[in-house]
């Protein structure tokens, strides 16, 4: 049982999902989905931490049929709690990943505000369920909730430069989404 790192992580939340609308927050989450399983499906947030969530909480009540990932970093998660009894009240066919490596790589490697289990706190504002993992297999022995499903994976911090930005302008990207998820 080794820990991921973040790309590892992105690549097997693809592969467990893959029939899912994908939201990914801004900075290198969005440049790692880019770079390891880029498809019309993504949407990318770029520039806009904290609100990856929000966005996939209004997709998932925009097209209900479809199952909607959110991954989130453990900064821009922090950034934006208030939305977690939003997504519980509402009750999407959401997964809400957490990507925690414990750095905002994006910006330096600065160390974001600790919040200590994001899986009680997702519990406690009223998600279905709510899950903290370690390794890779037990992302693929989990089974999401009849409402929002909260994953909360531990990675191990980049330590590296991500791969190349999203090319795609912001209106390619919500064109292209908009057709795949119609």
């Amino acid at each position: 049982m080794t820990t991921p790192g973040i790309t590892e992580a992105i690549l097997a939340v693809t592969r467990r999902f893959p029939a899912a609308l994908t939201v990914s927050t801004c900075g290198f989450i969005t440049r790692d989905l880019y770079n390891v399983a880029d498809r019309p499906q993504n949407f990318y947030l770029v520039g806009s931490m904290g609100m990856a969530a929000p966005v996939g909480l209004g997709i998932a009540l925009a097209v209900p049929g479809r199952q909607v990932v959110v991954l989130d970093g453990d900064g821009s998660f922090a950034m934006n709690l208030s939305v977690l009894p939003m997504l519980a009240e509402h009750r999407p066919n959401l997964v809400h990943v957490v990507l925690d490596n414990g750095v905002h790589e994006s910006t330096g490697g600065q160390r974001p505000v600790h919040v200590g289990d994001p899986a009680g706190l997702a519990l406690a504002a009223g998600y279905a369920a709510a899950y903290t993992i370690d390794s890779l297999d037990a992302l693929e022995a989990l089974t999401p909730a009849d409402g929002p499903t909260l994953v909360h994976i531990r990675c191990t911090p980049r330590g590296k430069s991500a791969g190349a930005r999203v090319r795609w302008t912001p209106q390619q990207i919500v064109a292209r989404f908009a057709e795949a998820a119609a």
